[in-house]
């Protein structure tokens, strides 16, 4: 991996230092350059004219992720977010009153909300598996509670308030064995981790662009496996997801993009087409493996630093570091970092609940490094909070 050449196509590496990646990564100059030529286009020609012209560009997208994830394009669709895909395949499941949705204790906060909305409307029951004491989804309880009132497990593969890995292949051999659906949130996984559908085992699986596949924001994708895309019930369709054949009848597409909408943001979905190419021109096992190398560094440093505390154990991490400082306050630690050019995010208690309070955590910090990250980078970074200490 050429740091030297990635950075340079990173302008903003120069100016300040970028540890939010989990929120939203800084985009590679190719990305960018995909995202504006189209915006020009569209100015140039015409928005509709420019989508014509374009078409390959946007067919690339499909197969980048079908690349990505080792699976077929015919399997992909493109969303708007991360949050829309997940509760479409949500609402597209034919659940009844009385099933049962197993989830986890890291759950991500709008992805919980969407359940305690399915249970007040469709009396929908839920399960919420507690973590054990590596972080990460109890496999043991899990295993007990699978019985078959249980209709789907969903799981968020990397939370966005720890940078715990769950053991998502170990899920999905679960869910094969009792034959029960399963939704994977790969919000946080996707760009950062290695992803193949068929050795997790999901039936569907949702992302963001924004975050460590560095494509633009107000972007993401959805995998829908083929044998599954019959089973789900569309909440809605137009004249992209469906054909109009006669006037009382209209056909359904046979592939993921009938969970699409006809207008949608092309720019965007070019560009992150781009992006997840970029990704895997890299090479995915080589982004995962310096990822983690730079994650690990950061937590062996920080704990070296008195008065700051890491919330991270166990082997299966990311490239997301949480911590606090005993003596400040997470936000005005984060506003006293950004004054310094260096960017971190804040987790809040009030949208982590589940996992915060069975934890006992406040409000607390987050760096995530990336690929394009440096040693030199992480040295700064302590230097500056111990100077703040």
């Amino acid at each position: 991996m050429n740091t030297d050449l990635l950075r340079a196509q990173t302008p903003a590496c120069h100016d300040l230092i970028h540890f939010n990646n989990a929120g939203a990564a800084l985009s590679p100059q190719p990305v960018n350059d995909a995202l504006f030529e189209h915006l020009l286009l569209e100015q140039r020609i015409g928005g509709y004219e420019a989508g014509e012209a374009t078409l390959d560009a946007q067919e690339n997208f499909y197969h980048a992720f079908g690349r990505l994830l080792r699976c077929n394009p015919r399997e992909i669709a493109y969303m708007e977010n991360a949050t829309r895909a997940w509760t479409l395949m949500l609402q597209a499941m034919p659940l009844a009153q009385g099933d049962r949705i197993i989830t986890g204790q890291s759950e991500y906060a709008s992805n919980y909300m969407t359940l305690l909305h399915l249970a007040k409307t469709r009396h929908i029951r839920i399960d919420v598996i507690p973590n054990d004491n590596n972080g990460q989804i109890c496999l043991q309880t899990l295993r007990q509670k699978l019985d078959e009132d249980v209709r789907l497990i969903a799981l968020t593969h990397v939370p966005s308030q720890s940078g715990v890995i769950h053991p998502a292949a170990e899920v999905g051999k679960l869910a094969r064995k009792h034959r029960i659906f399963y939704l994977l949130d790969a919000c946080q996984s996707a760009g950062q981790i290695d992803l193949d559908v068929d050795k997790i085992g999901c039936d569907m699986l949702t992302g963001s662009g924004r975050k460590y596949l560095r494509g633009p924001r107000g972007t993401g994708f959805m995998y829908v496996r083929q044998s599954m895309q019959d089973y789900l019930e569309l909440p809605s369709v137009d004249l992209h997801s469906a054909s109009w054949t006669r006037k009382d009848h209209f056909t359904i597409r046979d592939d993921a993009r009938r969970f699409e909408n006809w207008e949608h943001y092309v720019a965007g979905k070019i560009a992150l087409g781009v992006a997840v190419d970029y990704a895997c021109d890299l090479g995915m096992n080589v982004i995962e493996d310096r990822v983690r190398i730079l994650a690990a560094l950061l937590r062996e440093k920080l704990r070296q630093l008195p008065g700051v505390n890491v919330y991270e154990e166990g082997d299966a991490l990311s490239g997301i570091v949480t911590f606090n400082c005993d003596s400040h306050d997470a936000s005005a630690l984060q506003k006293f970092l950004r004054g310094h050019r260096i960017n971190t995010s804040v987790v809040r208690h009030q949208i982590n609940q589940l996992d915060f309070a069975q934890r006992g955590l406040p409000d607390i910090n987050r760096a995530s490094v990336h690929y394009y990250n440096t040693e030199q980078e992480i040295d700064t970074f302590c230097r500056c909070l111990s100077v703040r200490n």
